[in-house]
């Protein structure tokens, strides 16, 4: 047998609140941030920074991005989240200033470990530095370090840090193809 999800147990505060805090935060997200106007950045900021994220100035986040727990989640001022966005926020995500993470991206800061029949889930931290650009429908896995200036190309999978500053990246995984 490869994985028994019967013995399957979640770590301790693995989440980083309460069950009851966590679908609080659910049915915000579903109530009064999705179907929230376009033009309505503020309000997102709000009820994001209500929930304990830290979203800087003039922050966009478009109604249909979806962040699991924001508590767990840093914005640097005058960065863009597009529309359908995941930020799956099992672990910190760090996004810095000025960075543009566009339409159908997934940041992932979570797994399971498969060679474990227990199929244990875990969390690594992201850290996305300022005045990054991720093209549309970009993957970044857990534990993974973007450093500033970097673009990654449309439909890019990120598997690894990419660390050369002011880089361009494409592909799956994704490559170094030249500089900014």
């Amino acid at each position: 047998m490869y994985q028994d999800l019967s013995t399957f147990t979640m770590p301790p505060n693995f989440r980083g609140k309460s069950g009851l805090y966590v679908q609080l935060w659910w049915i915000v997200q579903a109530l009064l941030f999705h179907p929230s106007p376009q033009i309505m950045y503020g309000w997102r900021r709000f009820l994001l920074r209500c929930f304990g994220a830290k979203i800087g100035k003039g922050v966009i986040i478009r109604p249909s991005a979806q962040i699991t727990y924001p508590w767990k989640l840093s914005i640097g001022d005058y960065s863009w989240i597009g529309d359908e966005v995941v930020l799956y926020t099992l672990g910190e995500v760090f996004i810095g200033n000025h960075v543009v993470i566009s339409q159908r991206s997934y940041i992932c800061t979570g797994s399971h470990n498969y060679k474990k029949i227990t199929f244990d889930i875990f969390s690594e931290p992201i850290v996305i530095e300022d005045e990054c650009w991720l093209a549309t429908d970009v993957f970044v896995a857990p534990g993974v370090k973007i450093a500033k200036g970097i673009v990654v190309g449309a439909r890019s999978s990120v598997y690894k840090s990419l660390v050369d500053i002011a880089g361009v990246y494409k592909g799956n995984p994704a490559q170094r193809i030249a500089s900014r």
